[in-house]
C-alpha cells in the first residue's frame, strides 16, 4: 500500500513461535495469587524481543508488565488478576500474523499491547478484528493503519475497529521534523533515505513532501535493506550531493551504522529520523559520531513527567530490561486502558466481560495516563497529538523542542 509512502506487505507465513515471558521481570510476579483474584485476565504483548529492534520492543514488554503489576496490587478490577503473555515477532510480519492468531486461541486473552513495528502491524489487524479482539499499539504511526490506504487525499475509512494507538502518526511527526530542520536548523538541503518497510518509506515519504513545502530542496533520496551492514556506497552519494542534513526512516539499527559511516567518511553532517531511531543504543553503536543527530518521538520526554515519576523508580528498581524512554509510558497507558475497560464492562458483576465489550469501553477511554491524557478518536487514533524533538549532546538525548505540528 506504499507507493512512496506506504508498502504492500507479502506476509509470508513462516518463522517461530517464541514465548518470552509470562511474567513480570523484576518485583512481583505478574498473576501471582497474592492479587487475590477469582478470575484470570491476560492481556498479550506483540513486539520484537530478540534481534532487530529488541531495546524497544522490550520497553514495550515491561511497560505493560508494570501495569499488571499494579493492576493487580491495587485491585484496579476487583476479583480479577491480570497476567502476560509476550510473545516475540522478531519485527517480522509473518510471525507477528501467527502470534496474533495464538493470542486469539487464547481464550483468557482480553487485549493485546503491540506491536512495535507498522508493517507488523497490517499483518495482525485483520486477525484481531475477525475476533474482536482489542489491540492497542503504544508505537505505530503509519496514518493507514487507522484511517486507510486513501488517508492522504482525505479520504480515511477506519478499516478496524478493534485497533488503537497511543502513539500520534507520522502525517504529524514527520511534518514537524521538516519544519524544525528547516525553521529552527535552518537546513536547506535534504538527502532523504528510507528502509523500504511500512514505518521508515512512509515517515520519509511524508518528510520529504513537508520540507519542500517548507523551501527545502532534496539533494537525492535512495533505500536501504535492514539488515545492512556496508553503507559505503550510500555514504559516498550522500557527500556528492551537497546535503547539509540526512533524513533516514526506519530504525536505530541501521541509523546508528549509517550516521557514524557518514561521520568516519568527513561528511560533517545531521542525521535526523523518527521514532525509530531513539533509543540510547543508537548513541551506544554509534558513539561520539552520534553528537549532534536529531529524532522526533512522540509525546514529552518521560522523565520530566511528574506523572511518570513511579513508573520509572519501579522500571529502575526491577531492572526491566530495554528502553522505557521511546514507548514504555505509552505502553503502560495502553495496558491500562485495556485494564479499565475490563473492569468498566464488568461493572459490579462476576462475570468476565466478552471481548467486544471490552473494545467498547477502549473506545470511550478517557483517563489521566503516565504519558498524558489517554482517549482515541473516531478512528482508533490518540487525541494526544504532542511530538518532541531530541538530539545528541554530550553523549545523551536531549530534547530540543516539544509541541504540535504548526505551533
Amino acid at each position: 500500500m506504499r507507493n512512496r509512502s506506504l508498502l504492500v506487505l507479502s506476509i509470508a507465513l513462516t518463522g517461530a513461535l517464541t514465548v518470552t515471558a509470562c511474567g513480570s521481570r523484576g518485583g512481583s510476579k505478574t498473576g501471582d495469587s497474592s492479587a487475590g483474584g477469582d478470575l484470570t485476565v491476560t492481556i498479550g504483548v506483540d513486539a520484537p524481543l530478540s534481534g532487530q529492534n529488541s531495546a524497544t520492543g522490550l520497553g514495550i514488554q515491561s511497560g505493560v508488565e508494570i501495569a499488571v503489576d499494579d493492576a493487580n496490587k491495587n485491585k484496579t478490577v476487583p476479583g480479577v488478576t491480570f497476567k502476560v503473555k509476550a510473545l516475540d515477532d522478531q519485527a517480522q510480519p509473518g510471525i507477528g500474523q501467527q502470534n496474533a492468531t495464538a493470542l486469539v486461541s487464547d481464550a483468557s486473552v482480553l487485549g493485546v499491547v503491540g506491536p512495535l513495528n507498522s508493517g507488523v502491524a497490517q499483518s495482525m489487524q485483520q486477525v484481531f478484528a475477525t475476533a474482536n479482539l482489542v489491540e492497542i499499539s503504544p508505537s505505530n504511526t503509519n496514518p493507514a493503519l487507522t484511517q486507510g490506504p486513501n488517508w492522504g487525499s482525505g479520504k480515511k475509512v477506519r478499516s478496524f475497529p478493534t485497533y488503537f494507538r497511543t502513539a500520534t502518526t507520522d502525517a504529524l511527526q514527520g511534518a514537524f521534523a521538516a519544519q524544525y530542520a528547516s525553521a529552527t536548523a535552518g537546513k536547506k538541503k535534504a538527502f532523504v533515505v528510507d528502509d523500504k518497510q511500512t514505518y521508515g518509506a512512509g515517515l520519509a515519504a511524508i518528510f520529504q513532501d513537508s520540507f519542500t513545502k517548507d523551501g527545502g530542496a532534496i539533494a537525492g533520496s535512495d533505500h536501504v535493506n535492514t539488515g545492512d551492514k556496508d553503507f559505503s556506497t550510500l555514504v559516498t552519494k550522500i557527500k556528492n550531493s551537497g546535503a547539509d542534513i540526512l533524513y533516514y526512516g526506519g530504525q536505530y539499527d541501521e541509523a546508528q551504522l549509517i550516521t557514524k559511516q557518514l561521520k568516519d567518511a568527513g561528511a560533517a553532517i545531521p542525521v535526523m529520523g523518527g521514532d525509530g531511531m531513539f533509543s540510547d543504543t543508537y548513541i551506544t553503536t554509534a558513539g561520539t559520531e552520534s553528537e549532534g543527530d536529531l529524532v522526533t518521538s512522540v509525546g514529552v520526554p518521560v522523565d520530566t513527567l511528574d506523572s511518570a515519576k513511579d513508573f520509572i523508580a519501579k522500571y529502575k528498581a526491577g531492572n526491566y530490561k530495554g528502553d522505557y524512554g521511546t514507548y514504555g509510558g505509552y505502553s503502560y497507558d495502553a495496558a491500562t486502558a485495556i485494564i479499565k475497560a475490563v473492569g468498566t464492562a464488568m461493572g459490579s458483576g462476576k462475570k468476565l466481560p466478552s471481548r467486544a465489550d471490552v473494545v467498547a469501553g477502549v473506545q470511550k477511554s478517557d483517563f489521566t495516563g503516565i504519558a498524558g491524557h489517554v482517549s482515541f478518536d473516531e478512528f482508533g487514533d490518540t487525541t494526544n497529538k504532542q511530538l518532541t524533538v531530541y538530539q545528541v549532546k554530550s553523549g545523551k538525548w536531549v530534547a530540543v523542542k516539544s509541541g504540535t505540528f504548526g505551533g
